[in-house]
C-alpha cells in the first residue's frame, strides 16, 4: 500500500517535468528549481521512459496489492480497483501531457484531492476492512487531500507569473494573487478542523493528540503566506507544508497505536 502511494505521486511529478518542459512552461523565468528536462540533464525521450518505466512498476505493485486484498472471487471490488488502478495512472499523466492536460485549466486541485486523499486513504482503508462502516475516515482522508493541494497551491502562487506568461491556467493564476491567499488559509485550516473532530469522535487515550505538534509549522506558514509580496519566497514555505503533511501522517498513525 506504501509502495502503491508512493508511486503514483512520482509518476505524477515525471509526468508533470516532461509535459511542461515540452510546452515550454518550464522556461528561464520559472522561479522554483530548475527541473530535469529545464536544465538539460535528462531528454524529453529519457522522462517518457522513466514515466512508462514507473508506470508500469506501480500498475503492478497495485494489482498484487489488489489481489492480496480481495483474492480471485471478489470480482466486483476486484474490478472497481482495477479501473480505480487505471484512472490514478492517466490522472498523474494527464496532469500536464497532452493538448487539454487538466492542470492547464485550474483542476489540478480537484484531481488532487480526489485521488492523493479521498481515494489514497479511504481507498485504503477499504482495502483493509472491507466495509466503510466508520465514516469518520473520511475526515482525515479530507484532511489529507486538502494540504495536498495546499501543496500544489504554494506551487502555483509561487509561478504565478510565468505560469500566466505560459497560458498554464491554474487556479491561482484564475483567483489572483489575494484570493489565492485566502483560497490558501481554507486549505490549510479545514484539514486541522477534520483531524481535531476524528480524534473527538475516536478518542481513547491522550497519544491520538500528537499531530497537533504540526500545527506550529502550518501556523508559520500561514502568517509568512500572508506578508508574501515576492513569490520566490514561496518555495520554502512549501517543503514546509509537504514535509508537515508528511508528519501529520506520522504522528496520527503513532498516536492510534501507542
Amino acid at each position: 500500500a506504501i509502495l502503491t502511494t508512493i508511486g503514483f505521486p512520482v509518476l505524477a511529478n515525471f509526468a508533470n517535468d516532461y509535459g511542461d518542459g515540452l510546452k515550454g512552461t518550464d522556461n528561464e523565468e520559472r522561479v522554483g528549481p530548475q527541473r530535469a528536462i529545464q536544465s538539460g540533464a535528462i531528454t524529453p525521450k529519457q522522462m517518457k521512459n522513466a514515466m512508462i518505466v514507473t508506470g508500469v512498476i506501480t500498475f503492478i505493485i497495485a494489482l498484487i496489492l489488489i489481489y492480496r486484498s480481495f483474492g480471485k472471487d471478489d470480482f466486483i471490488n476486484l474490478t472497481l480497483f482495477f479501473l480505480l488502478g487505471i484512472a490514478s495512472i492517466v490522472a498523474a499523466i494527464r496532469y500536464t501531457v497532452g493538448k487539454n492536460a487538466y492542470g492547464y485549466s485550474g483542476l489540478g486541485d480537484v484531481f488532487v484531492f480526489l485521488f492523493f486523499g479521498l481515494l489514497s486513504v479511504v481507498g485504503s482503508y477499504y482495502l483493509y476492512s472491507k466495509s466503510l462502516d466508520n465514516l469518520s475516515v473520511f475526515l482525515p482522508a479530507i484532511a489529507i487531500g486538502l494540504l495536498c493541494a495546499a501543496v500544489l497551491n504554494l506551487n502555483n502562487m509561487r509561478d504565478q507569473i510565468p505560469d500566466k506568461k505560459a497560458g498554464k491556467n491554474t487556479l491561482v493564476v484564475k483567483l489572483g494573487s489575494q484570493k489565492a491567499k485566502l483560497y490558501h488559509y481554507t486549505l490549510l485550516i479545514i484539514p486541522m478542523i477534520c483531524m481535531i473532530v476524528f480524534t473527538q469522535q475516536n478518542y481513547n487515550q491522550p497519544w491520538q493528540w500528537l499531530f497537533l505538534i504540526v500545527l506550529l509549522p502550518l501556523v508559520s506558514n500561514l502568517i509568512n503566506v500572508g506578508k508574501n509580496i515576492i513569490h520566490k519566497e514561496l518555495d520554502p514555505e512549501l517543503k514546509k507544508v509537504a514535509l508537515s503533511t508528511f508528519f501529520l501522517s506520522i504522528l496520527f498513525v503513532i498516536g492510534l497505536n501507542l
